[in-house]
């Protein structure tokens, strides 16, 4: 564990050096919660309107949290690195590595995150203040959850998009995998909580990855309480597991077929 937690520390003291670099790649993100704050502004015509359980400032610091995380996670830098590790042959280096290859990619991953997290929950504290003037009604306890709940999320993703990197081992190019995932996420997670969706839809994307990834550090953050943090974590937890027995049997199949092949 010692040595992962070092590639760790050697990626956020990295990633300090560009901290200004970071600051300058939230302009989209910036941009797009101008937007968002807009188009719900227009929406909400009554301070006190509820549209699906949501009030506005509820659903404009739903928005925020979300896109703190997705930012946050950079998810296409890190499929990107693993299809280039597949292609380029780098990854059979990393198989007589005295680390596991998935570990490795996570926690140096979650390096870079840490840091892209802190600017962007500056700046997305800031933009929430600026637009609406107040934080959600939220305990000190219930922070804490969401942080928690926050940075699960954050793992969960990095596994699940380093999942749809392994692919690479098997087809030419995982990366349409990764632009079809991100843009479901993208739509049916950032954007509207699970409430806005009905029917079959709305309980099928809350088996999903979105409650997990997005939904939930969100949902804590605006409409806390102790039962939904529980349900919440709980389910959390079990896809955390999922996700990373899904890395490890890609990797694993992936190696095996690079040695019957010949590496």
């Amino acid at each position: 564990m010692r040595k992962y937690l070092c590639i760790y520390k050697s990626e956020v003291m990295s990633n300090m050096q560009y901290v200004l670099n970071i600051i300058i790649s939230m302009i989209t993100y910036i941009v797009l919660i101008f937007i968002l704050f807009n188009l719900w502004n227009y929406i909400y015509q009554d301070e006190n309107q509820i549209i699906n359980g949501y009030t506005k400032n509820q659903m404009i610091w739903y928005v925020i949290i979300t896109e703190i995380i997705w930012s946050a996670t950079a998810g296409r830098k890190l499929c990107q690195k693993i299809c280039d590790d597949v292609r380029g042959g780098n990854i059979a280096y990393a198989m007589n590595k005295p680390y596991s290859y998935i570990s490795y990619i996570l926690f140096s991953h979650l390096g870079e995150t840490t840091i892209k997290s802190i600017v962007g929950t500056i700046i997305g504290m800031f933009l929430g203040i600026l637009f609406l003037g107040e934080f959600p009604n939220i305990s000190v306890q219930g922070v804490i959850i969401v942080i928690i709940s926050s940075i699960l999320a954050v793992i969960i993703n990095t596994l699940l998009i380093t999942s749809i990197g392994l692919f690479s081992f098997f087809i030419e190019d995982a990366h349409p995998i990764y632009w079809l995932y991100s843009k479901i996420i993208l739509i049916l997670g950032t954007m509207f909580p699970i409430e806005f969706f009905y029917g079959i839809l709305g309980r099928v994307i809350s088996f999903s990855p979105i409650y997990v990834t997005c939904y939930g550090p969100a949902k804590l953050f605006v409409d806390f309480s102790y039962k939904n943090a529980i349900c919440i974590l709980m389910a959390q937890i079990i896809y955390l597991f999922i996700a990373w027995a899904i890395c490890y049997a890609l990797y694993r199949k992936g190696v095996k077929k690079l040695n019957v092949n010949g590496g």
